[in-house]
């Protein structure tokens, strides 16, 4: 939600001056924790099964008018100072407070968090009130124009030409940060660190695409030493299809991603006639594949930077209605806009932005966001089932969600004509079956006999149901681990079904853990003392059963931003540049590991022929590396010479070294 947009509790924290009117879109609105936790006292959002709310980024924004749009900061993504609070939105004792009374409501709090600018900086030689200072608890750090300690990159603003482009060059002229600079890792590190001590639940980070992935990486390290909450990103994409370089950030990083390609695909499905169910169901079957962890992946269709969906859908209540059903049935985390459930309009910002408009329990968004989150809650089949289509033409999908012996089928009919379903098979057992969403059609019932077989039924134009059941007597199987990367010692959790109640064990193929809790559903553990690298987590249940969750990755030890300069190297079209050496954070020698291809066009840090790269790398440890070329062929050259050698220490660092002929 935007805290700034959903209510205000407490008047007397508003802003004054030029930065404040609720008339103004581009203004503070008043909105803050205690309008938060006033909705989750009368009942408003528990009874929407909301189990975690992501709010704006609490941290002390700019107090002045950005004078390129006359905008406010109302939005939290304009930082001055990581250590502070937002006052627009509450003192550290109510955002205490809204934590206290969110946990015992059953309900997480997710922070947005924007490590990678601090406020508008430069534009057409414009100066700014600002000029995108960062503070530090009130002492300040740095300025954008007299920045001696290079605490922020000076590039131009980004054109998204390339990854290398939109990471070290600005966004819409906002002050980017140096994350590779000492000070500012440091300051980033502590930052956050400030907020997971208030026993926050997770961290959306903001533009991931456009910072370094080792230096994410390293600072993702870094939490996870003191806590393995829930870290996702945000990585835009336009479309439906697999980007290489989101895929992996996604698979390898250690966060999770906001899934566009989700989005995108419920989007297409409700606006572009050319775009139906196969299409959809191609899309969740493609991200299956290409992401390792696709149950982690945040689903969402709207959100803070696209039009609403009930303007994609000219407010069409049916179409909105069976989207969300989509989304809160389907694989990932799903994440509801604010304001959604009351269907809320508008475009672009800041009117997809605005107030909410009602508070309203008896909206049919409303109640089916409420009845399928409160399903999710309590069958498992929703939260890491497979999915399997058991129907589908260009209208209809009816596809199965199943974990354990626990099933959901889900039925939508976008179309305008009735449909005759006929030679369903489900994996529900016999019996009769109400759908969840009874409230929204007459026709709800199922039957299924003993082999699984659904009795012919109609589903109605514009018709949807969702039937389920639970069981508690499952096979062992693991639903997540998380978090997916992290260092002998770190806590893990492991979630899933049949464990039993009775303790058992837990390996890192072949090292017991030390097993901190253990349930029927979750088993919380230290990560083992094992050698550094991808490893199958088995576990191993008292009743001697046996389960296995591939590719965790152990780190060598606790991680620094490192970045390696490689000189005069000259490539040919179609070959690029890596590194590649004795950890595991360089691939342990294994070239089809090396990290890269390293970057050569940044004017203020490295142009070809000269390169660079900025990697996460164990501290305090003794390395040796080589710089290789490859090309799309997977053709192996590498340099002459002895090994390049470095001795890492508690700080961000660099080398430089020229390739060996």
């Amino acid at each position: 939600m935007i805290t700034d947009r959903f209510s205000d509790g407490n008047i007397q924290n508003n802003p004054t001056g030029a930065i404040f009117d609720k008339s103004n879109p581009r203004k503070y609105h008043g909105g803050d924790w205690q309008g938060i936790i006033n909705k989750i006292n009368d009942g408003y959002l528990t009874n929407m099964g909301v189990s975690a709310i992501w709010i704006s980024s609490p941290v002390e924004n700019i107090t002045t008018l950005d004078p390129t749009n006359g905008s406010a900061s109302y939005h939290g993504y304009w930082a001055r100072d990581f250590f502070k609070t937002n006052q627009a939105f509450g003192t550290v004792d109510d955002f205490k407070n809204l934590v206290s009374v969110a946990h015992k409501n059953g309900i997480k709090i997710v922070i947005d968090f924007a490590p990678n600018h601090t406020s508008t900086a430069e534009f057409k030689g414009m100066t700014f009130p600002e000029d995108g200072k960062l503070y530090r608890n009130g002492q300040l750090v740095s300025s954008f124009s007299q920045d001696d300690k290079n605490i922020f990159n000076h590039e131009s603003w980004t054109d998204y030409s390339t990854y290398e482009n939109g990471i070290y060059h600005s966004m819409y002229g906002l002050a980017d940060l140096n994350q590779l600079n000492p000070e500012v890792d440091q300051y980033l590190k502590d930052a956050i660190d400030t907020w997971v001590d208030f026993d926050i639940d997770g961290i959306r980070v903001d533009a991931v695409k456009h910072m370094p992935f080792g230096w994410q990486k390293n600072w993702l390290s870094h939490i996870y030493e003191k806590t393995g909450i829930f870290i996702f990103g945000e990585w835009f994409n336009g479309g439906t299809g697999n980007e290489a370089d989101m895929t992996k950030f996604a698979n390898d990083s250690g966060m999770s991603l906001l899934d566009f390609r989700f989005a995108n695909a419920v989007r297409n499905l409700f606006s572009n006639t050319n775009f139906g169910m196969n299409e959809f169901y191609n899309v969740i079957k493609a991200t299956e594949k290409d992401y390792q962890e696709v149950a982690d992946q945040v689903t969402f269709i709207d959100n803070h930077d696209m039009s609403r969906f009930a303007d994609v859908v000219n407010s069409n209540q049916d179409d909105i209605n069976q989207a969300y059903t989509l989304l809160l049935t389907s694989r990932g985390v799903p994440t509801i806009y604010y304001g959604s459930e009351q269907y809320q309009r508008g475009v672009s910002d800041p009117d997809n932005r605005g107030d909410m408009t009602d508070f309203n329990q008896n909206s049919d968004a409303y109640k089916v966001i409420g009845s399928l989150s409160k399903l999710r809650k309590n069958n498992l089949a929703l939260a890491y089932g497979t999915t399997e289509q058991k129907w589908i033409n260009n209208d209809v999908i009816i596809y199965e969600r199943k974990f354990g012996s626990n099933v959901v089928l889900t039925a939508v009919n976008k179309g305008s004509q009735n449909y005759h379903i006929s030679g369903l098979y489900t994996s529900l057992p016999s019996g009769s079956y109400d759908s969840v969403l009874s409230f929204l059609t007459r026709n709800t019932k199922i039957n299924v006999d003993g082999q699984g077989k659904a009795a012919d039924f109609w589903l109605k134009a514009n018709e949807v149901n969702v039937w389920e059941f639970q069981s508690h007597d499952n096979e062992v199987e693991i639903g997540d681990v998380d978090p997916s990367i992290g260092i002998t010692g770190n806590v893990l959790t492991i979630s899933g079904t049949g464990f039993g109640n009775q303790v058992g064990q837990v390996l890192f193929d072949d090292k017991s853990a030390e097993i901190i809790e253990w349930n029927d559903e979750v088993i919380k553990l230290k990560v083992a003392q094992t050698t550094p690298g991808l490893h199958d987590v088995i576990v191993k249940t008292n009743a001697g059963k046996t389960v296995v969750y591939p590719n965790f990755e152990v780190l060598t030890d606790s991680q620094i931003p490192y970045r390696i300069f490689g000189e005069n190297i000259k490539t040919t079209w179609n070959e690029n540049v890596y590194v590649v050496g004795n950890v595991e954070e360089l691939g342990n020698w294994d070239v089809n590991k090396a990290v890269g291809p390293m970057f050569n066009a940044t004017q203020s840090i490295a142009q070809y022929p000269n390169w660079f790269i900025d990697l996460n790398l164990p501290k305090n440890r003794a390395i040796e590396y080589k710089l290789i070329k490859k090309d799309s062929s997977g053709k192996v050259i590498w340099e002459s010479g002895s090994n390049h050698k470095i001795h890492t220490s508690n700080t961000a660092d660099s080398n430089r070294s020229s390739w060996q002929y």
